[in-house]
Order: structure tokens, then C-alpha cells, then sequence
């Protein structure tokens, strides 16, 4: 008996061996980076990865850490006093300094929440401009926007979810300017298969992997004219809207 449960141990224990190593080579083989761990700080310097939109949404609530990050980027921001009340209270948006080329957001007078700015940051620096130079030949100089803050509930209804825009979780994006001074519309560019369209595809691509939601016109009337972006809080690992 003693024998048969010797026997036995050193199987199951070969087995679990086996599985470790299995597991061990897997691990060597896929070499996760530190963007696709979600026990590993957000880094600015790191290419987007599985987890960095839930690192980013994860800032939510994190006032001096987000902006201790966006500080470190370099980008010329500045804070804004807290405003709105409930629903719509926001104690977190920042306004980029005019003249600065890390984030060009314009109205100058756009304040997203320093989340959204980090998102932005990231999506500006390894999306848009990339894209624009591969697609366009020409840098982008300014992000047109509609705006990020507006305290009311999903599509302005009565009753419902309220809207990331209302606590400057989200920002709409209508449109690009080029350093060559080409100007690329979401209303009037999205349609063909010319390149601005093409950009204005790929950067709605690219922003997926960043934002919990990226609505563009191929989703409903109500985005014929802008992306919007924002950070609805669904989790590190949680599903993102793509559309």
C-alpha cells in the first residue's frame, strides 16, 4: 500500500511538474511587457498595451497621481479649481496651455479630466500623429473638439445613464489640422476610401484600444460629425464599445 501511494505521489507530482513548465516556457515564449501586466504601473513611455485602458480609467479618483503622471510628460497644463455639483461634479480637469505640441486641443478652453488627458496624451503621441505622418505626409497641429464637459445624461435624455461627459470623462473630436494646413473633417472626410478617410479610420482604430468607448459616424447618426472618446469605468480587463 505504501508503495502503490508512492507511486501515485510522484505521478501527480510529475503531472504538476509538467504544467509548470508548460506554463514557464508559455510565459518565455509570449514575453509580456510591462503594458500588457495589470499589477505594472502606467508608464508614458510604454506602447499601448492589453491592460493600459484599464490604467488609465484605474486614475479615475487619483487627482495628485494622474496629474504627478501628466506632469512628467512634460505637456504645459493647468489644473482647474473643482466645478459642478452631483452628478456633475468634477475635481480633476486640466486645460492644456496654449502654444504647447504635446496635446494641441482646441478651443484652447477644452478641459477634459486628467484621466482623459492622459488617454489623449497617449493616443496623440501613438496613434494620431504616426497615422497622419504614414497617411498624410504631415504632422497634426490641432485636435478640434466640441467639448468634454457637459452635465447631462446619455443623448440629453430625461432619464437614464448620465454621460461621461458629464464629469469630463469623454471628449468629441470633430476634426484634424495639418502642419501643411489641410484641415480633416469627421462630417465631411469620413466617407470614401481616399486618405483622409483612411486616417480618420485608423485613429478611430488606434483609439479603441485606448478609451472604454469610441463611437465615429459608422454607429448612428448622432456621431456623423465627431469621435467620441471617453473612460466609462468597466473594469482593468472589462469590454470596450468599438464602433
Amino acid at each position: 500500500m505504501l508503495i502503490t501511494k508512492i507511486i501515485s505521489w510522484l505521478r501527480h507530482s510529475i503531472v504538476l511538474a509538467l504544467i509548470a513548465c508548460t506554463l514557464l516556457v508559455g510565459w518565455l515564449l509570449l514575453k509580456p511587457g510591462r503594458e500588457d501586466l495589470p499589477w505594472t504601473p502606467l508608464s508614458l513611455t510604454d506602447p499601448i498595451g492589453m491592460t493600459t485602458r484599464g490604467k488609465i480609467v484605474d486614475l479615475t479618483g487619483q487627482r495628485d497621481q494622474c496629474l504627478a503622471l501628466l506632469e512628467s510628460s512634460g505637456l504645459e497644463f493647468t489644473p482647474r479649481e473643482s466645478f459642478g455639483a452631483d452628478q456633475c461634479r468634477v475635481e480633476d480637469a486640466v486645460r492644456t496651455n496654449a502654444g504647447q505640441t504635446l496635446l494641441p486641443l482646441a478651443p484652447a478652453s477644452v478641459s477634459p479630466s486628467c484621466p482623459m488627458a492622459i488617454g489623449l496624451l497617449l493616443w496623440q503621441a501613438q496613434v494620431v500623429q504616426p497615422r497622419a505622418q504614414a497617411i498624410l505626409g504631415s504632422k497634426v497641429t490641432n485636435i478640434e473638439t466640441f467639448g468634454s464637459y457637459s452635465c447631462r445624461r446619455m443623448y440629453a435624455r430625461d432619464d437614464g445613464p448620465w454621460s461621461e461627459h458629464a464629469t469630463a470623462d469623454a471628449l468629441d473630436v470633430s476634426g484634424f489640422v495639418l502642419a501643411d494646413g489641410r484641415r480633416i473633417s469627421v462630417l465631411n472626410d469620413w466617407q470614401g476610401d481616399g486618405d483622409k478617410a483612411r486616417f480618420l479610420r485608423a485613429v478611430r482604430d488606434g483609439a479603441c484600444d485606448l478609451f472604454s468607448t469610441t463611437l465615429s459616424p459608422d454607429y448612428n447618426a448622432a456621431h456623423a460629425d465627431h469621435l467620441h472618446l471617453d473612460l466609462a469605468d468597466r473594469g482593468t480587463m472589462s469590454w470596450r464599445a468599438c464602433r
